[in-house]
């Protein structure tokens, strides 16, 4: 199929502007596109009259236009995390036999707004629309650790560390401390933290804005799963985060 020229080289105009070239005078483009200025004038004026281009006032330079804003916020508000994450859950539930989940923030709680149930699982306690304490958890962990740290501090004041187990972290510098190793490990655990005799792991589902919008968790139980298994689910379980996030929109 012939590629119609004209649209390609609007492309490419589009293409030349990224987080560090913002602005490029009308010279700048010509040089870069390899066309002569009156070409890329007229295109510019093309991308100008459908809002695609921009221009500042103040030095002439050319800038993307309020349209690409407004059509990707179309693209970005028509994902459905849930539908997107469904054959990861499904993939992950199959490949290891365990219960998968898919969960969100809400407040000083996680949500689970998803679950596929595993095969060789006999893990009951979670159910869809069921809430879930942070700093228990591993998929509360994931939710909590990548947001800025006055988030967190917003989230965490007057936050009750509720004992579960005898594994739960009951206290904020040690809960601050694990969410730092969250971050820098790219992943969560909860080693019979949240019910004894289970262990989860989770990692997180990032989105177009580089901001964690869900977590993805494997659900285990110690006397069934040793540590080398475990092991092979957490890498099954990074893929599929990693593969879902550039799913909705992330990128490194």
């Amino acid at each position: 199929m012939p590629i119609i020229q004209s649209v390609d080289r609007a492309l490419r105009i589009l293409d030349l502007f990224d987080e560090h070239t913002t602005e490029l005078k009308i010279t700048d483009i010509s040089e870069l596109m390899g066309l002569h200025k009156s070409t890329v004038h007229s295109l510019l004026k093309t991308l100008q009259e459908h809002r695609y281009i921009g221009q500042n006032p103040e030095n002439g330079k050319y800038k993307l236009g309020m349209k690409l804003f407004e059509r990707g916020n179309y693209v970005i508000s028509s994902i459905d995390i849930m539908q997107m994450a469904k054959k990861y859950l499904l993939d992950l539930s199959i490949k290891t036999g365990q219960t998968t989940h898919l969960v969100i923030l809400d407040e000083k709680e996680g949500v689970y707004i998803d679950k596929v149930e595993g095969s060789m699982a006999v893990i009951r306690y979670s159910r869809i629309g069921r809430r879930i304490p942070l700093h228990s958890s591993a998929v509360g962990k994931i939710l909590l650790a990548f947001l800025d740290t006055r988030e967190i501090e917003r989230i965490l004041q007057g936050y009750v560390y509720t004992q579960q187990t005898a594994n739960t972290i009951t206290h904020k510098v040690e809960f601050m401390q694990e969410l730092k190793n969250v971050r820098t490990q790219g992943y969560a655990v909860d080693n019979q933290e949240n019910e004894p005799g289970v262990r989860c792991i989770a990692v997180p589902v990032r989105n177009h804005s580089n901001q964690v919008q869900a977590a993805i968790s494997i659900s285990t139980l110690v006397s069934r799963i040793n540590n080398q298994e475990l092991d092979e689910y957490l890498a099954l379980l990074k893929g599929a985060g990693q593969e879902l996030s550039e799913q909705m929109g992330y990128s490194l």
